[in-house]
């Protein structure tokens, strides 16, 4: 095997695991919000998954935006052009905070939003309350996801994983405290849960802060020496860049958000199997996932340092990576289906449904490494738009009329329901792994070319 293609290998597996275990630790503090909602009672578990399913795709965005930061500091710190590096960071921070803060004056339509859904008064002032933390908790996430990339593009994985631990770590206390009222506080139930999650945002940047401030490995790029003013043509350059990956990561959120909406009508069995192979899939995800966050920052990096040529080693070695951890996962899946769907549930029907689905979901995953590796690739080489029409044209005008297809109308077979749309799922992955992964060849190519 070439000697390049095993040393980004473990140049990548480096990179990567800390940023599993981090992203993993992000998950758990979702879960852990909805797990101690419910055992409170089901109406604030109610309003918190309606008010994550409002504020997520705001959250989302701000992080999409935020991803552009890192391959352009993995290219400075390529090319050692650390004292550009500082500029970039603060453009950064002026443009997700803008953002953050118009998301925070969003909030005066929340009502307005909420009095268009059919839920019961208490429900809606709960509801209303949570989003009322989330809306307040925008600027501190900004910031840390701001300063996460700056530290990720300089190839220091490790401390988003330990900033995100510290952060599952204030989560899970101050839910529990919040919710049930202890130490003289008032009783918040689900609105609790909001709260905390802001004071663990507000915590997370507050600890990026003061670790950016004192790393003696950042001392090179001088962050906080001298404060640029706001650069316009240096936030359009961001624009340009971060607007298609916040909208790729939008379409894929709402896609399965709205499937999930549609499949309602079918009963809570269906619904309930849906959201188990989901739920799983998203856990599985998180590998490919953090390979690929590592393999943006490597190409980056490599383009820096005038080694453009060696990026089809490190894209090659992402995905040799992420294929042989899915088709181990895969493997499990397909073994332990039923295992699997019973630690979601203990009601035959819904684990015999999850089952089948979650073996759908064992196939779902080759295309999906495949896909979210390539679309990395691309945004390592600082190809958005292209990320953008590829992840628009494969879900949207692709897998979800198939799902629709079959999963709703007995067009061609009798309807699925669920199983219906995870066919449109796997189909709209593969349409986008084969055109991602085409992509990647072409900026390839260009690169030989430019060589």
């Amino acid at each position: 095997m070439n000697p390049i293609f095993i040393k980004e290998i473990k140049t990548l597996g480096k990179l990567a695991w800390p940023l599993l275990i981090a992203q993993v630790t992000q998950t758990l503090m979702g879960v852990s919000d909805t797990i101690m909602a419910g055992r409170y009672n089901s109406v604030d578990m109610a309003a918190v998954a309606i008010g994550v399913g409002i504020s997520l795709p705001i959250l989302v965005f701000i992080q999409g935006i935020s991803l552009a930061l890192s391959p352009i500091v993995s290219r400075l710190d390529g090319s050692k052009k650390f004292e550009q590096v500082a500029n970039q960071v603060q453009q950064m921070l002026y443009l997700s905070t803008f953002i953050a803060l118009l998301a925070v004056t969003l909030y005066l339509f929340v009502p307005y939003l909420l009095a268009q859904i059919d839920m019961s008064p208490i429900m809606l002032e709960k509801t209303q309350g949570y989003l009322f933390y989330m809306f307040m908790a925008a600027p501190a996430f900004a910031i840390y996801q701001t300063l996460r990339n700056y530290c990720e593009g300089l190839s220091l994985t490790r401390p988003s994983m330990v900033i995100m631990f510290i952060g599952l770590l204030v989560n899970i206390p101050a839910n529990y405290i919040l919710i049930n009222g202890l130490f003289g506080l008032p009783e918040m139930g689900g609105v609790g849960c909001g709260l905390a999650t802001m004071l663990v945002f507000y915590t997370m940047a507050m600890v990026t802060i003061l670790y950016t401030a004192k790393a003696k490995k950042l001392s090179h790029c001088r962050l906080y020496s001298h404060w640029h003013k706001p650069n316009i043509n240096d936030i359009k350059a961001f624009l340009s860049l971060g607007l298609p990956i916040a909208f790729t990561l939008i379409f894929e959120v709402s896609l399965f958000a709205v499937v999930a909406v549609m499949l309602a009508p079918f009963g809570p069995l269906i619904v309930a199997s849906h959201q188990i192979a989901l739920n799983v899939s998203s856990l599985i995800f998180m590998l490919p996932l953090s390979i690929g966050l590592a393999l943006a920052i490597r190409i980056g990096f490599l383009i820096g340092e005038g080694r453009a040529q060696d990026t089809k080693y490190a894209y090659y070695s992402g995905l040799l990576l992420a294929v042989s951890t899915v088709f181990m996962t895969a493997t499990t899946v397909v073994l332990f289906n039923e295992h699997i769907a019973s630690i979601y549930s203990n009601e035959i029907p819904v684990i015999a449904t999850a089952a089948g689905l979650l073996l759908l979901a064992s196939l779902f995953q080759f295309p999906d490494a495949i896909q979210v590796v390539s679309a990395n690739a691309l945004r390592g080489y600082k190809d958005t738009r292209a990320m953008l029409i590829i992840s628009f044209f494969s879900y949207w005008l692709v897998g979800f009329p198939v799902g629709i297809l079959l999963g709703l109308t007995d067009f061609i077979v009798p309807k699925m329901a669920a199983a219906g749309f995870w066919i449109g799922f796997i189909t709209g992955l593969s349409i986008a792994a084969i055109l991602m992964f085409g992509r990647v060849k072409v900026i390839q190519k260009r690169l030989q070319i430019e060589a």
